[in-house]
């Protein structure tokens, strides 16, 4: 029977302050439903009139079981569950998840495969920073951007219903490849992103950058020092406004990475505003990258010819029985990975992505699980939120960029 007890403040001792446990300050539950989170979040905040003494955050209420559930499938069944994670990175995911089996089992990725990657990772990006950015404008009484980002995201969100059929839940991106190659009126349309989206980008900035009420609610709030983020674990815009350029697509390229020229956006507040600049600059930086991959986008396979690991062309079916039986056992059994373990991150918009994969050398994973960069950032609200008025909450919650399926899992 479940317990329906109320929590005491005996059970809280250790998280609070002394003088939470005597009266002097309040308790208050923000949320579990409140507006400025992507998904479900409690908060319990210590306050001392609008002052935030202790911040503690309490997740879980998303819990899926997406990585126990995954150990329950062969390989390419986990996948499609990749996309339910970070919801608003589901390329990025799958992109992750795919170099994961790929490090696993040695599987090679063609070229062509490799800078389609690349490319769908970073419009990605950008359609994640613009979902950021216009509900925290929105958080912070700016709703004109919001409006305008979802405008630009709609653009970016047709061509990935163009490559994949679907707009968000993709699973384009599969090991060994893609899942087809693009259309003839894919590079049409990345090109027409290329020319709108940077002109759109200085009308955000026209409309908060220099904003007296934007600044207001922004600068120096929400303060966090380099050394802090490494303490915590902290990756992604949020160390990277503290002056640390720290960036796995420069560190530990992937994906073919080392071959395009772009920059590591930083500053130096380390406030909600600095976290601001990062990303409007990475929107940037994302379409620059973009612009190079399309430029040089190589002919060829997208998918690898490993038929141990990949399935032929429907087009290879009707005329190789080959092909057809290694088309039924991958489909019915899947694949057989050797034993082992890996693990495989990349750069994605909220912070490192990681991927830890354990084989038992069947087709299904023994171990599955995600190092996420919601769960980390999560870890920083005490530290972000303390000595700040409870209105500014809202706003840090906001600057961090959580989804809580990213965290929940």
């Amino acid at each position: 029977m479940a317990d329906t007890r109320a929590t005491t403040i005996d059970e809280l001792r250790h998280l609070v302050s002394d003088r939470a446990v005597s009266g002097e300050t309040v308790l208050l539950n923000m949320g579990p439903q409140h507006p400025s989170t992507h998904g479900v979040l409690r908060l319990l905040l210590e306050l001392d009139g609008e002052i935030v003494v202790t911040c503690i955050p309490d997740i879980g209420f998303l819990h899926t079981g997406v990585e126990k559930n995954m150990e329950s499938k062969n390989y390419q069944q986990a996948e499609v569950m990749t996309d339910r994670l970070d919801y608003l990175n589901p390329l990025g995911n799958n992109l992750t998840y795919c170099l994961a089996v790929e490090k696993l089992t040695e599987l090679d990725v063609p070229p062509r495969a490799q800078a389609l990657r690349v490319i769908l990772a970073e419009l990605q990006r950008i359609t994640s920073h613009m979902v950021w950015i216009g509900t925290s404008g929105l958080d912070l009484a700016a709703m004109s951007v919001f409006l305008y980002a979802m405008r630009e995201r709609e653009m970016i969100l047709d061509i990935f219903e163009l490559v994949a059929g679907q707009r968000m839940m993709t699973t384009y991106i599969r090991p060994g490849g893609l899942w087809r190659d693009v259309p003839a009126e894919f590079e049409d349309a990345v090109r027409n992103v290329l020319e709108v989206v940077p002109h759109r980008l200085d009308e955000y900035e026209s409309l908060l950058t220099n904003n007296t009420l934007f600044l207001e609610r922004t600068q120096g709030i929400g303060v966090i020092s380099t050394a802090q983020c490494l303490e915590l674990g902290l990756t992604g815009p949020v160390i990277r406004a503290t002056g640390k350029a720290y960036d796995l697509r420069k560190v530990r390229p992937y994906s073919g990475y080392e071959q395009y020229d772009f920059d590591i956006p930083t500053a130096d507040q380390g406030d909600i505003y600095a976290r601001y600049l990062v990303r409007v600059a990475e929107m940037r930086q994302s379409l620059r990258i973009v612009e190079q991959a399309l430029d040089k986008l190589p002919g060829g396979p997208v998918r690898s010819n490993n038929r141990k690991y990949v399935p032929p062309p429907r087009s290879e079916i009707g005329v190789s029985m080959e092909a057809l039986i290694h088309h039924f056992k991958l489909w019915t059994e899947g694949f057989t990975p050797p034993a082992g373990h890996v693990y495989a991150a990349t750069e994605g918009p909220r912070g490192e992505l990681g991927v830890y994969l354990e084989s038992d050398g069947t087709p299904k994973p023994f171990r599955v699980h995600f190092n996420t960069p919601s769960f980390a950032n999560l870890q920083a609200m005490p530290v972000l939120t303390k000595g700040h008025f409870v209105a500014d909450v809202v706003g840090i919650i906001g600057s961090i960029d959580i989804v809580l399926g990213d965290a929940d899992r």
